[in-house]
């Protein structure tokens, strides 16, 4: 957690603009109001004296200013830049992107009438909500994003001191808040998955309490035991294993306002944020401490490490990268391979060790981003391709580090796809693909699977033979098993091409200005009052969508889109970025002899196989 990291006040609204959680945290507030007196005896400019102490605005304010801000934004993030509906003081006249996440919010105070500006506000949208986090920064901070946000010229000009990402670059809390909001997201819809570590084998698993504790390092009994680890069907850490992840891994549903109050008290008691691991802090309150749980003498207990690991050690690595691609097949637009990358780790050793290990792959000149967990400790980057990395891990699995690189083995699958209209309904197509070409042992593609999707035509049939694989098709898409899950095939180039046609059901006018799908009209029933909220809201969406007006009759597989084809695939065994790690080379200090255990596992992103005959997006390259 970033030093200096206060939160005055934090919000959720949901998309109706209302404020459904609130927390204002006192201590910070008096803090703020202190630092606000002090600033303004020292100034003789009394400008900014009524807004900064100003008080934090009530739920109503803040969601009466918010939905103004949507309004005048023309989104909940805005527009990020400078255009003609910009007005001075608001967030787009100080025309910087990073406007989209740090917001300003203008609240008429109701007993007065008055308007209080409050900055910096982080924006986080996850489902249905907004988060909005409100951390302590400093009064002069303050007063620099009033003028950056009132002057006449706008963009960061080369030779200008002054500007918003250089301001918001000397406040660490600025990165504690974006951490705060990102976690009660995802507590709020759930979405709580750990990183998967694959393993070879494990113990067997015990009581439900301890499924849910046991699984980072703890149980319900005094002492903490090994985590339990379902066995794995393949005994090679590269080809397969079980999968761990720490529990739990369900988070409140529909809001659960006690479990968030629960949450923001543990994890940040007086609006200082502390540990900000949901697993952590459930098992904390879960188990609770003992009085056999007592730190060592010698050595100060990290925050991310409330309990001791005891039982069986070992150390376990998984690289998992996810390969995005832009295929176009065309002289003019170069294809875009990128691999996003994490390492993760777990690490079941007793007491509080450091590891120490050789990292290949952290060329500077070629990674292109890169980021640690806290309990890291790294060099700065020499343009050294091999790094050492030392850390002192936390309880259960966590990510080491994330990096964006480019594909260092080649590209997986390459090739083209070519759609076109013969008809009104139906549609010739044709791929031809080549996979892992040029790849070596180990590495295993586990499946492959091409997908072509008509989200607003029915497919009524398909005509063609793939050279290798099998097709089926739904209501709305033809899929090409290349390769069947579970039958993986070796480091081999393989050759494969499809040809065929595609046919639709007809087309027949709704109104004036749309089409509709004649195959595929559905009638306008009322919605069962049994429904809830969620329901109508899709429901509602469905009705709207339909009736959008197609690109034209030439390219009618999408409304307002591209046609394309997807792929997804996974493969084991190897790292296309370059990022290794030798198992041999790990050390442990204290000493001791663990065995550790590496894998990797790769799997496809927004893999896309643009369609050489139509239209396709592409940005441009700025020139040399």
């Amino acid at each position: 957690m970033p030093s200096s990291c206060s939160i005055r006040a934090l919000w959720i609204l949901n998309n109706q603009d209302t404020v459904v959680f609130s927390r204002r945290f006192l201590v910070v507030e008096r803090r703020w109001s202190v630092a606000c007196k002090k600033a303004n005896d020292r100034s003789k400019d009394d400008r900014y004296s009524n807004v900064l102490l100003s008080s934090l605005p009530t739920d109503s304010e803040l969601s009466a200013a918010f939905a103004e801000r949507k309004k005048r934004e023309g989104s909940a993030c805005g527009y990020g830049i400078r255009v003609n509906q910009s007005i001075e003081g608001s967030d787009s006249w100080a025309d910087d992107p990073i406007t989209r996440h740090i917001v300003s919010l203008h609240v008429k105070k109701e007993e007065n009438g008055e308007e209080h500006t409050f900055w910096p506000l982080v924006l986080h949208a996850k489902g249905q909500y907004y988060i909005l986090v409100l951390p302590l920064v400093e009064p002069e901070h303050f007063k620099a994003y009033n003028i950056l946000c009132r002057r006449s010229d706008c963009g960061n000009g080369v030779g200008v001191d002054g500007n918003l990402s250089s301001l918001l670059l000397q406040l660490p809390c600025i990165t504690g808040a974006f951490m705060v909001a990102h976690v009660l997201g995802d507590i709020i819809t759930s979405d709580l998955q750990e990183p998967e570590v694959v393993v070879s084998a494990g113990p067997s698993v015990g009581g439900l309490l301890d499924s849910l504790t046991g699984s980072i390092g703890i149980s319900a009994r005094p002492k903490p035991v090994a985590p339990p680890v379902a066995a794995s069907t393949n005994s090679t850490a590269t080809g397969g294993g079980s999968v761990t992840s720490d529990a739990p891994k369900v988070g409140p549903r529909n809001l659960d306002k006690d479990a968030l109050r629960s949450f923001i008290s543990t994890a940040m008691p007086f609006g200082t944020p502390m540990d900000l691991s949901y697993s952590n802090i459930t098992a904390i309150r879960t188990t609770g401490f003992s009085p056999a749980d007592v730190s060592p003498v010698d050595s100060k207990q990290p925050a991310w490490k409330p309990y001791l690991y005891k039982g069986k050690q070992r150390l376990l690595f998984t690289i998992h990268e996810v390969i995005n691609a832009a295929m176009y097949d065309r002289d003019e637009i170069p294809d875009t391979l990128s691999v996003l990358g994490q390492v993760n780790c777990r690490a079941e050793l007793e007491g509080l060790p450091d590891v120490l290990f050789p990292l290949n792959g952290l060329d500077s000149k070629r990674i292109e981003i890169l980021s640690f967990h806290p309990c890291a400790q790294v060099p700065e980057q020499g343009g050294g391709d091999k790094q050492a990395v030392m850390f002192s891990p936390p309880l259960g699995n966590f990510v080491l580090l994330r990096y964006q690189a480019p594909c260092s083995i080649g590209v997986p699958v390459k090739g083209f796809y070519q759609l076109s209209m013969v008809s009104e309904n139906e549609g010739a197509f044709l791929f031809k693909l080549s996979l892992m070409e040029g790849y070596k042992a180990p590495l295993v593609m586990d499946f492959c699977t091409v997908s072509m999707p008509f989200p607003r035509r029915k497919v009524i049939s398909f005509e063609g033979t793939p050279s290798i694989g099998t097709v089926s098709y739904t209501k709305h898409s033809v899929e090409w098993k290349i390769i069947p899950s579970g039958r993986g095939v070796g480091a081999k180039s393989i050759e494969a091409t499809f040809p065929g046609t595609v046919k639709f059901a007809s087309w027949k006018p709704v109104n004036s200005g749309s089409v509709q799908d004649g195959g595929d009209e559905d009638s306008d029933t009322e919605i069962d009052q049994g429904n809830n909220m969620v329901n109508v809201e899709e429901y509602l969406m469905e009705k709207m969508n339909k009736h959008l007006p197609a690109v034209d009759l030439e390219e009618p597989f999408c409304w307002h889109a591209y046609n394309y084809a997807k792929v997804s695939f996974k493969m084991v065994g190897t790292s296309p970025s370059g990022m290794t790690i030798d198992p041999k080379s790990v050390n442990i200090f204290p000493s001791v002899k663990v065995p550790v255990e590496y894998s990797t596992q790769v799997h496809s992103g927004d893999y896309i196989l643009w369609n050489t005959l139509g239209k396709c997006p592409v940005a441009a390259t700025p020139a040399n």
